[in-house]
């Protein structure tokens, strides 16, 4: 359950809103979420993807292209699982909402939270929960560095494409807890970053820092698929950092493709809690 970002204590839904006893309260927003974002420094109504990315995001997802990486996490967290009654799942950083849609309707028997400091991205995570009838998700707008949940709170946090945070992480789950995060492969997108540059180059390894997680399983998910028509290249486009960093001319190029085939790679870490954290 969500606890209250200024003073930590927890927090009780009264109809519309989440208020503690500490009398501090949030609006739940006519989609029903609940923006819990207070960090300082961050603004909470403009942080994280804006209208234009979320629409990138949805419109490329939606064509299934990465439904397969979807699949493959799903499984895995299905078999971290399976001896827990009632598990609970942060979605840290769950943008849009494709992916936490796709583990709650795989995993029934979890309650989701997904959480993302984008308002844009998490209302739109209602929307799709809603047309898709899937009533076991949560979301808030909120900071994966700052969740807005009880220590010892999650079975699982699943980060896809998502920040990593070592300290937070800890605290929140449970004994034993599993961390689950998914990043680039090395050749992921390789074929589009050889048309936006002369010398592409292949990701390099994130390193997290996670000293209070043991590595213990990593899965490497690789597949070509054709972008078959010029929206699907300018979506995957607008959604990666190279949008940002790219010049003109260079993205011109590649809004001359009539296709593209790619490479999809990813890889799929899983991390458990250390003793005593």
């Amino acid at each position: 359950m969500y606890v209250c970002p200024v003073c930590g204590k927890k927090l009780k839904r009264h109809e519309k809103s989440w208020h503690c006893q500490n009398g501090h309260s949030f609006d739940i927003a006519k989609k029903g979420y609940v923006n819990l974002l207070t960090t300082a420094g961050r603004n909470p109504r403009n942080s994280g993807d804006n209208p234009q990315m979320v629409k990138a995001r949805t419109e490329f997802l939606d064509r299934g292209y990465y439904t397969p990486l979807a699949e493959k996490t799903a499984d895995i967290m299905s078999e971290l699982v399976k001896n827990i009654d009632r598990p609970v799942i942060i979605d840290s950083g769950c943008g849009e909402g494709f992916y936490t849609s796709a583990y709650a309707k795989r995993l029934g028997k979890c309650s989701f939270w997904g959480i993302d400091i984008s308002k844009t991205a998490v209302a739109h995570c209602m929307t799709r929960v809603h047309t898709e009838n899937i009533v076991n998700c949560q979301f808030a707008v909120a900071s994966s560095f700052s969740l807005p949940f009880k220590d010892k709170f999650a079975d699982i946090i699943v980060c896809t494409f998502a920040p990593v945070s070592n300290d937070e992480y800890a605290r929140k789950l449970k004994d034993n807890g599993r961390l689950v995060v998914v990043s680039p492969s090395p050749r992921h997108l390789f074929e589009m970053k050889s048309v936006l540059y002369d010398m592409p180059y292949e990701n390099k390894p994130n390193v997290y820092g996670l000293n209070k997680f043991d590595l213990t399983d990593e899965t490497f998910l690789e597949y070509t698929v054709r972008l078959e028509t010029k929206e699907d290249i300018c979506s995957l486009f607008a959604m990666t950092p190279y949008f940002y960093k790219t010049s003109e001319a260079a993205a011109k190029r590649l809004n001359t493709l009539e296709y593209l085939d790619i490479t999809c790679g990813f890889v799929i870490q899983t991390y458990t809690k250390k003793r005593g954290f």
